[in-house]
């Protein structure tokens, strides 16, 4: 069996790494796993079974619990056996999600499901701690990079594609924050991993952000290649 290739993208909120991670799983035939889209399966379950986002026990219990696949091309959500797919990209379950990625025993119980999702295929991977903590060993990391209005920008886009009001400034204020809950929270705090190649993207066009990892895809393991259609 063909050694399996994991790609680690990490960076902060709004760096292009959903877009990037999926436009690369989709041109080599990798399996693309979102860890931002398990952390929000579970503020969801969360929301739906009142449990506050203090509550460090229950919250462990059902990230344990939780039965997530991420099946197909696009990409879908399911919980449980039901499609979450648009139910958790509002920005209720986005705040949620944030506040339950820094719970250190939710972490572990996602890491794991993560890992067992790697074991027999090649992964492209995007979070904020995958080439630190989830894989250490991966063969291509990444670290997704963006200017602060770039990323904010980026994101206020988003909202409104999907019908939502909303302005810059507030969008940078929700970004800061959220840098500085990831950067340092007591579990798996975002940062760049030593041997983590940089890659800043606030001038560059998805598909140059692409054609650069798959450069590097291509430079370092033997059988990067794309699939053929």
């Amino acid at each position: 069996m063909a050694k399996t290739i994991i790609v680690a993208i990490d960076g902060p909120a709004g760096a292009g790494k959903s877009t990037v991670a999926r436009r690369l799983a989709d041109r080599l035939g990798f399996l693309y796993i979102d860890t931002g889209a398990m952390y929000r399966a579970v503020a969801l379950w969360a929301v739906r079974t009142a449990t506050e986002f203090s509550d460090m026990h229950r919250l462990e219990r059902l990230a344990r619990e939780a039965r997530i696949e991420l099946p197909g091309r696009p990409l879908r959500v399911v919980l449980n056996g039901e499609d979450i797919t648009e139910l958790i990209r509002t920005q209720q379950i986005s705040d949620g999600a944030s506040k339950v990625s820094a719970v250190p025993a939710v972490r572990r119980a996602l890491v794991e499901k993560q890992r067992d999702m790697a074991v027999s295929q090649s992964v492209v991977m995007e979070g904020r701690d995958i080439g630190t903590v989830v894989f250490p060993d991966a063969q291509i990391k990444i670290y997704l990079d963006a200017g602060m209005e770039v990323r904010a920008a980026r994101r206020l886009k988003d909202i409104e594609s999907g019908g939502a009001a909303g302005s810059l400034d507030s969008v940078i204020d929700e970004i800061r924050e959220r840098d500085h809950r990831d950067s340092t929270r007591a579990a798996a705090p975002l940062m760049q991993a030593p041997d983590a190649v940089y890659l800043d993207s606030s001038a560059m066009r998805i598909e140059e952000v692409e054609e650069a990892i798959l450069k590097l895809i291509r430079e370092r393991t033997s059988n990067g290649k794309e699939v053929q259609r």
